[in-house]
Order: C-alpha cells, then structure tokens, then sequence
C-alpha cells in the first residue's frame, strides 16, 4: 500500500509539474520572454554610458500591499546617467477598488475617485499602454535602469500593473534597479527617510501636501537626490 500510495502521489506530482510547464509555456507567456529577451543590452553602462538611460520612477497607491492595494498615480523621469532630464510623464490612474484606500494613504495622497476622475485618471491597462508609448518615444534604442526612492515597493505595484494588463515591465527595462537610499548608504547617510536625506544633501524636500503629493513630484525629486549624489562622487 505504501508503494502504491507513492507511486500514485507521484503521478499526481507529476501531473502537476506538466500541468504547470503548459502554463509557465503558454504562447502569451513565450512573447513576453521574447520580448523581455530582446530589452536587455549588449553593452553594461560602464562599457557604453552613451547607449543608457535612467527612468526615475515614484507611485502613490491606496495602500501598502501590492496585489490589494493598487496604484492612483505614476510619475517617470528620464534622465541620461548624469541626471540630465530627457523627458517625464505623469498619469494618473483610477483603481479597481477605491474603497480599498487605507488612511494613511489617504493622509498621503489625498485620493478621492470622483477628484480622479474629474482630472482625467485612466484605466491601469491604459496606463501600461502610455507607459509603453512613452519609453517607446523617449528611449528610442536605448537601454533603460529603473531608480526609485525604496525601489522594492514601487516595483512591485509595478510588477502588479503590468501582470494585469498582460505584460512585464521586463519588456522595457533592465532587470537591475537602483535604489537612492542604498547609494545614499554606502555614503555613509543612514536616515533613510527622503526629507533627512534632502536635508543632509541641501536639496528642498519633496512637498508633504498631501493634494500636491504626487509620483511626478516623487520622481522629480528623486532626479534631484541622484544628481547630488552623483555630484559628490566627482
């Protein structure tokens, strides 16, 4: 019996495994690694500087967790290494669940969906769509590192974005992302805190209004934080 018992839990694990490689190997699946595949570089930013851009990424969302909560806004520099502005984009995006909002981000971000709507937020799959438009304008052939303030919590309401409406955002990006608080770490800077860090830096921290608290403003002053950063690497 325990052979038998096995050999069965075996074949159903099995199955399973089939089960999930016709899954993992769907023609959809295959386009989005065909995709992926074909935005990563030749070159590495220190072999060809010329060939890279940066997207400076920041979100506003209604909540902390990413897959419940979801996000209300997007704003994306581009910049070249230096920190140099090339082109910026901000949406705003009107969420499936509104009645998910958490109070604190409200106290962040001030969403209100009729607000929202009034100021001509869009679907989250349309959302991806200018996304991809607009890297497709503005990075033209170049390679593209995302950098976010705390990266792992916008990419993954990113991650979340993209998955729903059917694509990666692998497709237009590098799979390496850099993270302002931990340049500012290995500089010896451990406030962590965006305000601490633009006071430490001289920079003006981002606006704490929270109508006026937006992922363009976030992105903005990310751009500000890298370039005095970058400046004192000189």
């Amino acid at each position: 019996m325990k052979n038998f018992n096995e050999r069965n839990g075996m074949k159903h694990i099995y199955l399973f495994l089939l089960l999930m490689l016709v899954v993992s190997c769907s023609p959809k699946s295959e386009k989005l690694l065909e995709k992926m595949a074909q935005a990563q570089p030749q070159f590495l930013p220190g072999e060809a500087p010329e060939q890279w851009l940066l997207a400076h990424l920041d979100v506003e969302t209604t909540g902390l967790l990413p897959g419940y909560h979801e996000m209300i806004d997007l704003g994306i520099v581009y910049t070249d290494l230096e920190g140099n502005i090339i082109d910026s984009l901000f949406i705003r995006i009107q969420p499936k669940h509104p009645e998910r909002l958490s109070e604190g981000a409200y106290r962040v971000n001030a969403f209100n969906p009729d607000v929202w709507k009034s100021k001509g937020a869009v679907s989250p799959k349309k959302a991806v769509n200018i996304v991809i438009g607009f890297h497709k304008k503005s990075a033209t052939d170049k390679s593209v590192l995302l950098v976010a303030y705390n990266s792992p919590f916008d990419l993954a309401f990113i991650d979340c974005l993209f998955r729903d409406a059917g694509h990666s955002w692998r497709e237009l990006y590098h799979y390496f992302v850099l993270d302002i608080p931990s340049m500012a770490w290995a500089k010896g800077y451990r406030g962590l805190t965006g305000s601490s860090l633009a006071s430490v830096l001289g920079i003006p921290a981002e606006t704490q209004v929270a109508h006026l608290h937006t992922g363009i403003t976030g992105a903005m002053f990310n751009v500000q934080l890298y370039q005095a950063l970058m400046q004192q690497s000189r």
